[in-house]
């Protein structure tokens, strides 16, 4: 008898890309890339020619910014969907593949490495984190580590457990154990369907992210409190949605 063919297990995350196509950019978290990428270009040091990583590029949106500054960008994301949407925008210095953040082969190749809106880093976990081995988003924060030459910057940004539990609603639930919220909403495609469905991300306390970081072999150079399409320079609190941070690869030699 022939072998069983192995068929591939969707993340979580996949079928809401597919329902929800092109319309996830009309989201208003959306709305604030050209300030993020504002930022970032300065926070990480980045001129033209310079390489980037897109770790969960989604459509492509911060992707497709950064290329229109002169970077070399290389989106990834798991859904086939997204990178389909990001290829319909023709872009010189982008380019764009399907794959799992979790499992990346790159090693010391980018300037600088981002994982922004909960794109990879923060949605790993799922509704099976408590039955897994090991830790996911901390093998994403790795993966993204070796992917950077030496002394060069990543930006990652993640969900603050201060803030969710803070303002929970009826709709969410937050697993102490693990850190996921949990969430049950409606999203609607392109032609206004609208479909139940549950997310589950996992949040962050500032020193969680700066644990992650350095099992990662990063240094950590700062913390932020932000929201999307805000990304400031705060002292971490309760009040925004999302941590922003930023570290460093050590070049050899440099005490970590």
């Amino acid at each position: 008898m022939g072998g069983r063919q192995r068929v591939k297990k969707k993340h979580w995350f996949e079928e809401i890309a597919e329902h929800l196509g092109p319309t996830y950019l009309r989201y208003s978290f959306t709305y604030g890339t050209t300030q993020e990428v504002d930022t970032l270009m300065s926070v990480l040091a980045l001129d033209p020619g310079d390489s980037l990583l897109d770790v969960g590029c989604g459509p492509g949106r911060h992707a497709h910014e950064f290329a229109s500054r002169g970077i070399n960008v290389t989106g990834l994301d798991i859904s086939e969907d997204f990178i389909h949407l990001a290829n319909l925008k023709a872009s010189e210095n982008a380019s764009f593949v399907c794959g799992d953040a979790r499992d990346m082969p790159y090693m010391e190749e980018f300037d600088a490495v981002i994982s922004l809106c909960q794109g990879a880093f923060g949605l790993a976990g799922g509704p099976t984190l408590q039955n897994s081995k090991g830790d996911p988003d901390g093998a994403i924060l790795s993966c993204m580590s070796r992917a950077l030459k030496p002394g060069k910057k990543l930006a990652l940004s993640a969900f603050s457990s201060y803030f969710q539990i803070r303002y929970l609603n009826e709709n969410t639930t937050f697993n102490a154990e693990t850190g996921i919220n949990h969430e049950t909403t409606f999203v609607k495609n392109e032609e206004g369907e609208s479909m139940e469905t549950e997310l589950w991300t996992s949040c962050f306390t500032p020193r969680e992210l700066r644990l992650l970081a350095a099992n990662a072999g990063l240094e950590v150079e700062e913390i932020w409190s932000v929201d999307p399409g805000d990304y400031t320079k705060r002292v971490p609190d309760l009040e925004h949605a999302e941590y922003l941070l930023i570290a460093h690869r050590p070049n050899n030699g440099e005490k970590k």
